[in-house]
């Protein structure tokens, strides 16, 4: 192999493990977003669950839950 065609397989080696490395990011940011998402909707689900459980206290405090 001469010097150009082993600065040609260097060259795709690299760019072959830049992709690699370019697509472990994008699935560890995937990861991350999914996951964000994921405690958003439980968090969201939570804050519902509680000001139910308010307006349910009000009434029944305020006597409009008969």
């Amino acid at each position: 192999m001469d010097n150009s065609q082993n600065i040609s397989y260097q060259a795709g080696q690299a760019k072959g493990q830049a992709q690699e490395k370019g697509n472990h990011m994008m699935e560890k940011a995937d990861n991350a977003a999914q996951s964000t998402k994921e405690t958003m909707q439980e968090a969201g689900q939570q804050m519902k669950a509680k000001a139910q459980g308010a307006a349910d206290a009000v009434k029944n405090a305020t006597g409009m839950n008969k």
